[in-house]
């Protein structure tokens, strides 16, 4: 996994969780083993796993966004 698909990742949870969707579970960093050739020497990956939880509040800012985006959309017809 390239290092910009680890930041990705990153972003993406910060984002849920300073949104208020998602609670942080847990977070996992390893290396991983993977031939960039057939026949080629290993090289080791960095790997990320992050495990987030639905927030409680999650089901009520959900609502709220479909609510406002349908309001959105009668507005625009």
């Amino acid at each position: 996994m390239p290092s910009s698909a680890i930041a990705t990742v990153v972003t993406i949870a910060e984002i849920l969780k300073n949104n208020g969707l998602a609670v942080e579970k847990k977070i996992m960093t390893s290396t991983v083993d993977l031939r960039e050739e057939s026949g080629g020497r290993p090289v080791q990956k960095a790997k990320i796993e992050i495990l987030l939880g639905k927030s409680e509040k999650f089901g009520e800012l959900m609502a709220a966004a479909a609510a406002k985006d349908g309001l959105d959309n009668e507005e625009q017809s």
